[in-house]
């Protein structure tokens, strides 16, 4: 959930996001997409592919699905439960997160410690792409946090 942009805070991002209840990334587009296909075909046109295959993996993820992300040295655990929309609300545009999802999120904050290592590992390597983690113990160590929270 961080933005390319140079002007959006990360934080503020991650904090309209748990306000909000959401998870997704930012693309700005001309025009809201009124279905993932009109948008992923203009994220092709406005920014590239790849960046269109990005979005549509994290559009057809299985509700259900866990989410990690981190804020300030601090992780959290969310979980996708409803489909993919373009959010263009000024408060969306504001902080470059307009390709959404709802997502329930842990209330509590993790120490990396508590965190599954894959997930810490995949954090340090950087980037602002989102990527799957394919360790065999994230998911079961991550079911174990989001039932204990």
């Amino acid at each position: 959930m961080r933005s390319r942009r140079p002007d959006v805070v990360p934080e503020d991002t991650f904090d309209y996001a748990r306000k909000v209840e959401i998870c997704g990334s930012g693309g700005q587009l001309d025009d809201a997409p009124p279905d993932l296909e009109e948008a992923l075909s203009a994220m092709s046109e406005k920014y590239d592919e790849r960046t269109a295959r990005r979005l549509e993996r994290f559009a057809r993820l299985p509700d259900g699905s866990f989410v990690w992300t981190k804020s300030d040295g601090w992780y959290f655990l969310g979980r996708i439960d409803g489909p993919w929309r373009y959010d263009d609300s000024a408060p969306a545009l504001r902080v470059d997160l307009v390709h959404v999802r709802p997502c329930s999120w842990v209330a509590d904050a993790l120490p990396e410690p508590a965190v599954p290592s894959a997930v810490v590992a995949t954090f340090a390597r950087g980037g602002r792409n989102f990527q799957e983690i394919h360790h065999t113990d994230v998911l079961n160590h991550t079911r174990r946090l989001w039932r204990s929270r």
